[in-house]
């Protein structure tokens, strides 16, 4: 196979994939998993969710669309590297302001194409996720191999730390809008949440990884937020006076975190609470239930759903490798409020006497449907029924 610019992307089981490198120059590590979104790249790399992991796009034409500053969920790109089947020469669209190809390798990420993603996905589905490299640098793929498996494991590393913002702010940033972040007006093509005017409720975001698109709605529904460090304390976010909390998504292992177990545990019972993806993996442990790893995890914009109160399936954006074990939680506490149809794992609890729900998949979406953002509503009514 000859191709300008090689590369290698290698599986802990060996698999080599010879490829094209699109990114940036080196070596790069991590949990290899495969995304189904058809479309929302841009919000995957910016996720925090995939701090530690390397991301297999499962559609075959990315980067179609460009990069722009809107559209952003973070900060900076966390992915630790990204690999497509195709990435596209151009960019057509209006509201692009820069390549792909570009902003991948501005943001030092190491990215390949060229590669059959349908394997990898059909590999990582039979065996399961496992480490993985991407090298622009090493021309043999067994001397790479033994870097790939001697790289650190997802389990039992906590990423949040770095994903974390370092002081408290304020949301919305200064000059934005309660429904947009960065650069660029919106657009009839790419809807926000409608801003409402400015309500009388404060809601702490503790921030272990959080994505924009979830302050963006609690914002749209006329909240004050103040989002905080994932160390912030029980007694640190009750200072803050808030009506509720909101504990956010986030990457790794939820088990790495007995520090924000701890404040989980300081908050439960004093206001209402809503966990979101990590965070309900981490009210899952403060409750004193259990943690397991998904064989290949759950990644992409269509995995149903279902609302066991009124029985509605919902399509669902998914971003996540470990789920709770309802049936470890000691006490009868917790009730399953939504469930998994495709591997019935739990995807929603609620406490039968505290106001505390949490979900496992993603209601702000980005990408993905919207058929959850609804749950945003319902936690404002439980802060409503629970004032402070």
């Amino acid at each position: 196979m000859s191709i300008s610019h090689p590369a290698w992307f290698v599986l802990e089981d060996g698999t080599a994939f010879q490829a094209r490198a699109v990114g940036a120059e080196g070596e790069t590590f991590g949990e290899a998993v495969f995304h189904t979104a058809m479309t929302g790249y841009q919000e995957i790399l910016t996720d925090p969710s995939y701090k530690g992991q390397i991301v297999c796009m499962t559609y075959p034409h990315i980067g179609n669309t460009g990069v722009n500053e809107e559209d952003i969920e973070s900060r900076q790109p966390w992915v630790e590297g990204f690999v497509m089947r195709e990435l596209s020469p151009i960019a057509s669209n209006f509201r692009a302001q820069e390549s792909l190809d570009a902003y991948l390798k501005r943001h030092n990420v190491v990215a390949v194409d060229g590669i059959d993603t349908r394997a990898v996905t059909l590999k990582l589905r039979q065996s399961g996720s496992m480490k993985a490299g991407i090298s622009t640098i090493e021309h043999d793929p067994k001397r790479f191999l033994e870097r790939v498996r001697a790289s650190a494991d997802i389990i039992g590393i906590d990423h949040v730390k770095e994903a974390s913002c370092a002081q408290p702010y304020e949301w919305p940033l200064k000059g934005q809008g309660a429904g947009d972040q960065g650069r660029g007006e919106r657009t009839p093509l790419h809807p926000r949440p409608t801003p409402h005017a400015p309500g009388p409720w404060h809601v702490v975001v503790m921030d272990y990884g959080v994505k924009y698109s979830i302050l963006r709605q609690l914002a749209a529904l006329g909240a004050r937020i103040t989002v905080m460090p994932a160390t912030t304390t029980a007694q640190g976010v009750l200072e803050q006076r808030p009506d509720g909390v909101v504990l956010s998504n986030g990457p790794g292992d939820p088990a790495a975190l007995p520090y924000a177990v701890e404040t989980i545990r300081g908050l439960m019972g004093r206001l209402p609470i809503l966990g979101i993806c990590l965070g309900h993996q981490l009210l899952g442990l403060a409750f004193g239930g259990q943690t397991f790893k998904l064989k290949f995890g759950h990644h992409g914009g269509n995995h149903p759903v279902q609302d066991l109160a009124t029985g509605k399936i919902e399509i669902t954006s998914q971003n996540h490798n470990f789920a709770v074990r309802l049936e470890a939680i000691p006490g009868d506490q917790m009730q399953m409020t939504h469930k998994n149809l495709n591997d019935g794992t739990l995807e929603g609890m609620r406490h039968k006497r505290l106001p505390i729900v949490s979900l496992q998949y993603h209601p702000e979406a980005s990408p993905g449907p919207h058929d959850a953002q609804y749950l945003f509503r319902q936690f404002v009514e439980l802060i409503g029924q629970n004032p402070r």
